[in-house]
């Protein structure tokens, strides 16, 4: 049974298994947001989610920079990302039509930010996960 399910821009039907939210910046003691600090965080997201489920691909989906006009710090310039960091796992019919559509599948986890902590569904999610491209990137899976 699936938590949602999200229709992309090519008009795929993705069903969303798993979903995790979490606050982009919570437990930031020090420093601002910069170049380096989402690069680690985004980092960090992609390798759990690789770890989590080794055998489903993950893909980032480019977020939304901010860049306001604030002074440069010693780490470079400001660069905040939307306040809620997202990773979900999601399924979709087989990528091969020549697969089995009872016994086959496929399967992407996908890496977003958005700025609010709401479930994405129907056609009312964040364009860039709506903009996947699913048939580049999911792999199918046998049930």
């Amino acid at each position: 049974m699936s938590l949602t399910r999200v229709i992309l821009t090519s008009g795929r039907s993705l069903d969303l298994a798993e979903l995790q939210l979490t606050s982009t910046y919570g437990g930031m003691l020090e420093g601002y947001p910069c170049k380096l600090v989402n690069d680690m965080r985004i980092r960090g997201l992609l390798n759990t989610a690789r770890r989590t489920d080794p055998k489903t691909p993950v893909h980032l989906a480019p977020p939304q920079l901010e860049r306001p006009d604030q002074q440069a710090g010693p780490f470079g310039p400001v660069e905040i990302l939307p306040p809620v960091a997202c990773v979900g796992r999601f399924h979709s019919t087989a990528l091969d039509p020549a697969h089995d559509p009872v016994l086959h599948r496929s399967s992407l986890t996908v890496v977003w930010f958005q700025p609010t902590p709401r479930v994405p569904s129907g056609e009312d999610a964040e364009e860039s996960l709506r903009g996947v491209d699913w048939d580049g990137l999911a792999q199918d899976y046998e049930l």
